[in-house]
């Protein structure tokens, strides 16, 4: 299978080297705010599985899409790709890095923003804008481990995920860099109303998290979550992620679409074609 992958990169990486001396094209797509945005008709990829993210599924539990995603952002922060995206206030601030060592660097996404699969075989700019139908940018959030394990708690309040408890589960976490449980024989201990339909953690009693990057979790070391700046902005269940980022100046919105950073990863990192690595959920979230 590996060969298979070498040989598909190869091919595509030809198709893509032919497609500089042809006349750019491009084709529209309207995303979830009415938007016309142009997409990059030169970008492609194949997969070699199918990577879950329709009927919700990204809302229940881990999906290998979820895999994706994450390891993208994950590898965005940690290979240093991000410090060319920091705000001209930011840099002028001397806030141009990650501020936080590699092993102490995560991903979170939520589920809700995972609308669909992406078939086996040949995809391009129009998928991956089907999966994420919004104009999100990366955002960096620094938390304690207390207040991440607070954060995943919250946005497993919807599981087990229903047809009725659906649009509570969007806020569900995807992850990278974190290994964690959340045991739904406990009930969500709920504490105030945030927005229309999830609430506070009144105490923290489902979610375990065993290890960040292979490390012991500690509660009182802060982490830097990287994420999107609709969860930055206390989206769905996200009240500490918004109240964290009050707490420390470092956390920041930075320039870089979601998108453009899922295709850096894809073409950087995978050389255009996913393929055993993620035929699978990896087991980094367990849904008891």
């Amino acid at each position: 299978m590996k060969l298979f992958e070498k040989v598909l990169a190869l091919m595509l990486a030809l198709c893509l080297l032919c497609g500089v001396a042809a006349t750019a094209s491009a084709s529209t797509f309207v995303d979830a705010h009415g938007n016309v945005i142009e997409l990059d008709d030169s970008l492609e990829a194949y997969a070699t599985v199918v990577l879950k993210g329709a009927d919700n599924a990204a809302r229940m539990g881990e999906t290998n899409l979820g895999d994706l995603w994450t390891d993208a952002l994950l590898w965005f922060a940690t290979s240093g790709a991000i410090n060319d995206f920091f705000e001209e206030d930011d840099v002028t601030a001397g806030n141009n890095s990650i501020d936080a060592d590699p092993e102490r660097i995560v991903a979170l996404w939520n589920g809700g923003n995972l609308r669909a699969d992406i078939a086996e075989g040949k995809f391009g700019a129009e998928e991956i804008a089907t999966v994420l139908p919004y104009p999100n940018k990366v955002a960096v959030v620094y938390m304690t481990g207390a207040q991440l394990l607070e954060a995943v708690e919250a946005a497993s309040q919807g599981l087990p995920c229903t047809e009725e408890t659906a649009a509570v589960c969007a806020s569900f976490m995807q992850a990278a860099g974190l290994v964690y449980t959340v045991d739904t024989a406990k009930e969500y201990d709920k504490g105030e109303a945030y927005g229309d339909k999830w609430f506070t953690a009144k105490s923290l009693n489902r979610v375990t998290i065993e290890e960040v990057n292979g490390k012991p979790f500690d509660a009182d070391a802060v982490y830097a979550v990287i994420t999107n700046n609709a969860n930055f902005n206390g989206m769905d269940s996200s009240y500490m992620f918004k109240a964290a980022a009050a707490e420390n100046e470092k956390s920041t919105i930075t320039t870089a679409g979601v998108r453009e950073v899922i295709w850096m990863y894809i073409t950087g990192e995978l050389s255009n074609v996913i393929g055993d690595t993620y035929a699978e959920a990896q087991g980094r979230i367990t849904v008891k």
